[in-house]
């Protein structure tokens, strides 16, 4: 077989492979199969579960009320099971968002993103600043960034005021909590 004939047979670049027929042991299989690679909220889990749902039918056709029925029961089922928990969830998250320099705004954002009921993301909020502050998390930031006392070059640090100022703002941080961070002496 010459090389043309191979290139023939080879699948077209970006071709995707065909969905399985989506069933209630397909769902399944492909939810604990996400749930070992990812932390999830339910809202994610059932976003992800109605996705392959959607693309199937596309192919194999079936009936979508059906489908979303199936997924409806896994959900709950992970939830009895204790496989999936929003609580959890939404604590891991917070905890490790704000360990990284994250403002409350920004954690609260990201949690309603993931599908976190508001009540749930506050509380979780509030946990999280009680263990770390919110400018000791922006102090956390201004050091990963390198900005204001954190400077490589000390002498550029009073030009770039202004510049480090408006980034711990982007980063959702109270304009006093800005300054206090950016005019601190250098560490």
């Amino acid at each position: 077989m010459d090389e043309a004939e191979r290139a023939q047979e080879r699948k077209p670049k970006g071709a995707q492979k065909q969905p399985r027929k989506v069933s209630p042991r397909y769902l399944e299989n492909a939810a604990l199969h996400y749930l070992k690679r990812y932390a999830a909220s339910v809202s994610q889990l059932k976003r992800v579960l109605v996705r392959r749902v959607d693309r199937s039918l596309r192919v194999h056709g079936g009936e979508r009320a059906e489908a979303l029925g199936w997924v409806d029961a896994l959900v709950d089922k992970l939830i009895r099971n204790g496989l999936i928990n929003d609580s959890a969830y939404a604590g891991m998250k917070a905890h490790a968002l704000r360990s990284s320099g994250r403002s409350a705004r920004v954690i609260a954002q990201k949690l309603r993103m993931k599908g976190v009921s508001a009540e749930l993301a506050q509380q979780k909020l509030a946990e999280v600043t009680a263990e770390l502050s919110e400018e000791e998390a922006a102090r956390i930031w201004a050091r990963k960034k390198r900005l204001g006392p954190f400077r490589r070059d000390a002498r550029t640090r009073e030009e770039n005021r202004q510049r480090d100022l408006a980034a711990l703002a982007r980063a959702g941080f109270s304009f006093g909590i800005a300054k206090k961070i950016i005019d601190a002496a250098p560490e």
